[in-house]
Protein backbone atom coordinates (compact mmCIF):
# COMPACT_ATOMS: atom_id res chain seq x y z
CA UNK A 1 0.00 0.00 0.00
CA UNK A 2 2.85 2.37 0.93
CA UNK A 3 4.29 1.82 -2.56
CA UNK A 4 1.22 3.40 -4.15
CA UNK A 5 0.74 6.31 -1.69
CA UNK A 6 1.73 8.86 -4.37
CA UNK A 7 -0.67 7.44 -6.96
CA UNK A 8 -3.54 7.28 -4.45
CA UNK A 9 -3.02 10.93 -3.42
CA UNK A 10 -2.91 12.02 -7.06
CA UNK A 11 -6.13 10.10 -7.81
CA UNK A 12 -7.84 11.90 -4.89
CA UNK A 13 -6.52 15.22 -6.28
CA UNK A 14 -7.95 14.45 -9.73
CA UNK A 15 -11.35 13.53 -8.22
CA UNK A 16 -11.40 16.80 -6.22
CA UNK A 17 -10.50 18.83 -9.32
CA UNK A 18 -13.20 17.01 -11.28
CA UNK A 19 -15.80 18.08 -8.72
CA UNK A 20 -14.35 21.59 -8.90
CA UNK A 21 -15.63 22.06 -12.48
CA UNK A 22 -19.22 22.16 -11.19
CA UNK A 23 -18.38 24.43 -8.22
CA UNK A 24 -16.36 26.80 -10.43
CA UNK A 25 -19.41 27.24 -12.66
CA UNK A 26 -21.42 28.28 -9.57
CA UNK A 27 -18.73 30.71 -8.31
CA UNK A 28 -18.49 32.43 -11.71
CA UNK A 29 -22.17 33.40 -11.45
CA UNK A 30 -21.20 35.73 -8.58
CA UNK A 31 -17.53 36.63 -9.11
CA UNK A 32 -15.16 37.51 -11.93
CA UNK A 33 -12.58 34.82 -12.82
CA UNK A 34 -9.80 36.89 -11.19
CA UNK A 35 -11.80 37.23 -7.97
CA UNK A 36 -12.28 33.45 -7.90
CA UNK A 37 -8.52 32.91 -8.26
CA UNK A 38 -7.73 35.46 -5.53
CA UNK A 39 -10.35 33.92 -3.22
CA UNK A 40 -9.27 30.30 -3.63
CA UNK A 41 -5.53 30.99 -3.25
CA UNK A 42 -6.06 33.28 -0.25
CA UNK A 43 -8.27 30.70 1.50
CA UNK A 44 -5.70 28.01 0.68
CA UNK A 45 -2.81 30.00 2.12
CA UNK A 46 -4.67 30.98 5.32
CA UNK A 47 -5.84 27.41 6.06
CA UNK A 48 -2.41 25.88 5.41
CA UNK A 49 -0.71 28.55 7.55
CA UNK A 50 -3.09 27.94 10.48
CA UNK A 51 -2.79 24.14 10.38
CA UNK A 52 0.96 23.96 9.69
CA UNK A 53 2.17 27.22 11.30
CA UNK A 54 5.09 25.37 12.96
CA UNK A 55 6.46 24.57 9.50
CA UNK A 56 6.96 28.29 8.84
CA UNK A 57 9.70 28.40 11.49
CA UNK A 58 11.98 26.50 9.12
CA UNK A 59 11.77 29.05 6.31
CA UNK A 60 14.93 29.85 4.41
CA UNK A 61 15.88 31.69 1.24
CA UNK A 62 15.98 28.50 -0.84
CA UNK A 63 12.42 27.34 -0.09
CA UNK A 64 11.03 30.89 -0.45
CA UNK A 65 12.58 31.19 -3.90
CA UNK A 66 11.30 27.76 -4.95
CA UNK A 67 7.84 28.55 -3.56
CA UNK A 68 7.83 31.80 -5.55
CA UNK A 69 8.65 29.94 -8.80
CA UNK A 70 5.84 27.40 -8.20
CA UNK A 71 3.36 30.08 -7.07
CA UNK A 72 4.11 32.27 -10.10
CA UNK A 73 3.78 29.33 -12.51
CA UNK A 74 0.53 28.26 -10.84
CA UNK A 75 -1.05 31.72 -11.02
CA UNK A 76 0.13 32.46 -14.59
CA UNK A 77 -1.22 29.07 -15.77
CA UNK A 78 -4.62 29.69 -14.15
CA UNK A 79 -4.74 33.28 -15.44
CA UNK A 80 -3.96 32.21 -19.03
CA UNK A 81 -6.62 29.50 -18.75
CA UNK A 82 -9.13 32.05 -17.46
CA UNK A 83 -8.41 34.66 -20.15
CA UNK A 84 -8.31 31.97 -22.84
CA UNK A 85 -11.77 30.80 -21.80
CA UNK A 86 -13.16 34.24 -22.75
CA UNK A 87 -12.16 33.68 -26.40
CA UNK A 88 -12.59 29.93 -26.92
CA UNK A 89 -15.11 27.23 -25.99
CA UNK A 90 -15.02 25.52 -22.56
CA UNK A 91 -14.48 22.14 -24.28
CA UNK A 92 -11.43 23.35 -26.23
CA UNK A 93 -10.16 25.13 -23.10
CA UNK A 94 -10.36 21.88 -21.09
CA UNK A 95 -8.72 19.86 -23.87
CA UNK A 96 -5.84 22.27 -24.55
CA UNK A 97 -5.16 22.65 -20.80
CA UNK A 98 -4.76 18.87 -20.61
CA UNK A 99 -2.06 18.97 -23.32
CA UNK A 100 0.36 19.44 -20.37
CA UNK A 101 0.24 15.65 -19.97
CA UNK A 102 2.25 15.29 -23.22
CA UNK A 103 4.54 18.30 -22.58
CA UNK A 104 5.85 17.10 -19.18
CA UNK A 105 7.97 14.11 -20.40
CA UNK A 106 9.63 16.32 -23.03
CA UNK A 107 10.51 18.99 -20.42
CA UNK A 108 12.16 16.23 -18.35
CA UNK A 109 14.01 15.03 -21.45
CA UNK A 110 15.30 18.52 -22.33
CA UNK A 111 16.26 19.32 -18.73
CA UNK A 112 17.91 16.05 -17.72
CA UNK A 113 18.46 14.31 -21.09
CA UNK A 114 16.40 11.59 -19.40
CA UNK A 115 15.24 8.85 -21.79
CA UNK A 116 11.51 9.14 -22.46
CA UNK A 117 9.74 6.06 -21.07
CA UNK A 118 7.82 4.56 -24.02
CA UNK A 119 5.04 3.31 -21.72
CA UNK A 120 4.58 6.69 -20.02
CA UNK A 121 4.68 8.50 -23.40
CA UNK A 122 2.10 6.05 -24.85
CA UNK A 123 -0.03 6.62 -21.74
CA UNK A 124 0.30 10.40 -22.12
CA UNK A 125 -0.79 10.31 -25.78
CA UNK A 126 -3.69 7.96 -25.00
CA UNK A 127 -4.77 10.26 -22.15
CA UNK A 128 -4.81 13.33 -24.41
CA UNK A 129 -6.81 11.45 -27.09
CA UNK A 130 -9.24 10.28 -24.39
CA UNK A 131 -9.64 13.84 -23.11
CA UNK A 132 -10.29 14.91 -26.70
CA UNK A 133 -13.19 12.44 -26.90
CA UNK A 134 -14.52 13.67 -23.54
CA UNK A 135 -14.37 17.39 -24.16
CA UNK A 136 -13.48 18.47 -27.70
CA UNK A 137 -16.19 19.51 -30.16
CA UNK A 138 -13.84 18.82 -33.08
CA UNK A 139 -13.87 22.34 -34.55
CA UNK A 140 -10.64 23.16 -36.39
CA UNK A 141 -10.68 26.98 -35.94
CA UNK A 142 -7.72 28.32 -33.95
CA UNK A 143 -7.99 31.68 -32.19
CA UNK A 144 -6.17 33.74 -29.55
CA UNK A 145 -8.06 31.90 -26.80
CA UNK A 146 -6.66 28.57 -28.00
CA UNK A 147 -3.11 29.96 -28.00
CA UNK A 148 -3.51 31.43 -24.50
CA UNK A 149 -4.87 28.10 -23.24
CA UNK A 150 -1.94 26.29 -24.82
CA UNK A 151 0.31 28.70 -22.88
CA UNK A 152 -1.58 27.67 -19.74
CA UNK A 153 -0.83 23.99 -20.52
CA UNK A 154 2.88 24.83 -20.71
CA UNK A 155 2.57 26.67 -17.36
CA UNK A 156 0.94 23.66 -15.66
CA UNK A 157 3.53 21.32 -17.23
CA UNK A 158 6.40 23.37 -15.78
CA UNK A 159 4.60 23.59 -12.40
CA UNK A 160 4.44 19.77 -12.29
CA UNK A 161 8.05 19.46 -13.46
CA UNK A 162 9.48 21.94 -10.91
CA UNK A 163 7.36 20.50 -8.10
CA UNK A 164 8.95 17.09 -8.78
CA UNK A 165 12.40 18.74 -8.79
CA UNK A 166 11.95 20.83 -5.62
CA UNK A 167 10.29 18.25 -3.34
CA UNK A 168 13.43 16.13 -3.50
CA UNK A 169 15.21 18.64 -1.23
CA UNK A 170 12.40 20.56 0.48
CA UNK A 171 9.54 19.79 2.85
CA UNK A 172 6.41 19.41 0.64
CA UNK A 173 4.04 21.04 3.16
CA UNK A 174 6.20 24.16 3.60
CA UNK A 175 6.69 24.33 -0.17
CA UNK A 176 2.89 24.21 -0.70
CA UNK A 177 2.32 27.02 1.85
CA UNK A 178 4.86 29.32 0.18
CA UNK A 179 3.49 28.43 -3.26
CA UNK A 180 -0.04 29.39 -2.13
CA UNK A 181 1.26 32.62 -0.55
CA UNK A 182 2.84 33.89 -3.77
CA UNK A 183 -0.09 32.72 -5.93
CA UNK A 184 -2.46 34.61 -3.57
CA UNK A 185 -0.29 37.76 -3.62
CA UNK A 186 -0.18 37.80 -7.44
CA UNK A 187 -3.94 37.12 -7.62
CA UNK A 188 -4.76 39.96 -5.18
CA UNK A 189 -2.50 42.41 -7.08
CA UNK A 190 -4.35 41.61 -10.34
CA UNK A 191 -7.77 42.04 -8.65
CA UNK A 192 -6.72 45.44 -7.21
CA UNK A 193 -5.21 46.50 -10.55
CA UNK A 194 -8.44 45.63 -12.36
CA UNK A 195 -10.54 47.40 -9.68
CA UNK A 196 -12.62 44.27 -8.99
CA UNK A 197 -12.87 44.96 -5.25
CA UNK A 198 -16.61 44.38 -4.71
CA UNK A 199 -17.21 40.80 -3.52
CA UNK A 200 -20.63 39.15 -3.23
CA UNK A 201 -21.35 37.89 0.30
CA UNK A 202 -24.30 35.64 -0.65
CA UNK A 203 -24.14 32.19 0.98
CA UNK A 204 -23.91 30.24 -2.29
CA UNK A 205 -21.17 32.56 -3.56
CA UNK A 206 -19.04 32.43 -0.41
CA UNK A 207 -19.50 28.66 0.06
CA UNK A 208 -18.36 28.01 -3.53
CA UNK A 209 -15.16 30.01 -2.91
CA UNK A 210 -14.55 28.14 0.35
CA UNK A 211 -15.05 24.78 -1.42
CA UNK A 212 -12.55 25.74 -4.13
CA UNK A 213 -10.17 27.14 -1.50
CA UNK A 214 -10.36 24.18 0.91
CA UNK A 215 -10.70 21.22 -1.45
CA UNK A 216 -9.59 22.22 -4.97
CA UNK A 217 -6.66 24.30 -3.68
CA UNK A 218 -5.55 23.45 -0.11
CA UNK A 219 -6.07 19.67 -0.08
CA UNK A 220 -5.49 19.10 -3.81
CA UNK A 221 -2.18 20.97 -4.11
CA UNK A 222 -0.95 19.67 -0.75
CA UNK A 223 -1.64 16.12 -1.94
CA UNK A 224 -0.02 16.81 -5.33
CA UNK A 225 3.17 18.20 -3.78
CA UNK A 226 3.50 15.35 -1.25
CA UNK A 227 2.67 12.72 -3.90
CA UNK A 228 5.38 14.00 -6.25
CA UNK A 229 7.98 12.96 -3.69
CA UNK A 230 7.06 9.36 -4.58
CA UNK A 231 5.95 9.58 -8.23
CA UNK A 232 7.58 10.64 -11.52
CA UNK A 233 6.44 13.90 -13.14
CA UNK A 234 5.09 12.12 -16.27
CA UNK A 235 3.05 9.65 -14.22
CA UNK A 236 1.80 12.61 -12.14
CA UNK A 237 0.59 14.43 -15.27
CA UNK A 238 -1.18 11.30 -16.58
CA UNK A 239 -3.02 10.61 -13.31
CA UNK A 240 -3.98 14.29 -12.89
CA UNK A 241 -5.36 14.30 -16.45
CA UNK A 242 -8.20 12.08 -15.19
CA UNK A 243 -9.77 15.25 -13.75
CA UNK A 244 -11.55 15.51 -17.14
CA UNK A 245 -13.06 12.06 -16.57
CA UNK A 246 -14.15 12.97 -13.01
CA UNK A 247 -15.51 16.28 -14.28
CA UNK A 248 -17.71 14.27 -16.66
CA UNK A 249 -18.81 11.95 -13.82
CA UNK A 250 -19.81 14.85 -11.54
CA UNK A 251 -21.54 16.65 -14.43
CA UNK A 252 -23.66 13.55 -15.05
CA UNK A 253 -24.45 13.04 -11.34
CA UNK A 254 -24.99 16.67 -10.27
CA UNK A 255 -25.99 18.49 -13.45
CA UNK A 256 -27.86 15.67 -15.21
CA UNK A 257 -25.56 15.71 -18.25
CA UNK A 258 -26.35 12.90 -20.73
CA UNK A 259 -23.71 10.15 -21.12
CA UNK A 260 -22.78 9.75 -24.81
CA UNK A 261 -20.86 6.98 -26.64
CA UNK A 262 -18.05 9.48 -27.24
CA UNK A 263 -17.74 10.07 -23.47
CA UNK A 264 -17.54 6.28 -22.89
CA UNK A 265 -14.73 5.94 -25.51
CA UNK A 266 -12.86 8.85 -23.88
CA UNK A 267 -13.18 7.31 -20.41
CA UNK A 268 -11.91 3.91 -21.67
CA UNK A 269 -8.88 5.55 -23.37
CA UNK A 270 -7.97 7.45 -20.17
CA UNK A 271 -8.30 4.24 -18.15
CA UNK A 272 -6.01 2.44 -20.64
CA UNK A 273 -3.50 5.31 -20.33
CA UNK A 274 -3.37 4.86 -16.54
CA UNK A 275 -2.98 1.06 -16.83
CA UNK A 276 -0.15 1.34 -19.38
CA UNK A 277 1.81 4.01 -17.47
CA UNK A 278 1.31 2.31 -14.09
CA UNK A 279 1.94 -1.34 -15.02
CA UNK A 280 4.12 -0.93 -18.14
CA UNK A 281 2.07 -3.93 -19.33
CA UNK A 282 4.03 -6.22 -16.97
CA UNK A 283 0.96 -8.48 -16.60
CA UNK A 284 1.19 -9.28 -20.35
CA UNK A 285 4.84 -10.23 -19.97
CA UNK A 286 3.94 -12.53 -17.08
CA UNK A 287 1.20 -14.24 -19.09
CA UNK A 288 3.66 -14.81 -21.96
CA UNK A 289 6.18 -16.36 -19.55
CA UNK A 290 3.48 -18.64 -18.11
CA UNK A 291 2.60 -19.85 -21.62
CA UNK A 292 6.26 -20.58 -22.37
CA UNK A 293 6.58 -22.53 -19.12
Amino acid sequence: MKKYIGEIMLCITAIIWGSGFVVSAVSLEYYTPYQVLAGRFLVGFIILSIIFYKKLRGLNRSIILKGFVLGALLYVAFALQTVGLQYTTPSKNAFLTAVNVVIVPFIAFLAYKRKIDKFELTGAILAIVGIGFLSLQFSTDVNIGDLLTLGCAVGFAYQIFYTAKYVKDEDPITLTIIQMFFAAILACIVVLFKGEVNFSMELEAVSSIFYLGIFSTTIAYLFQTIAQKFTSETKTAIILSTESFWGMVFSIILLGEVLTPRMIIGAILILCAIIISETKLSFMKKSRLEKLI
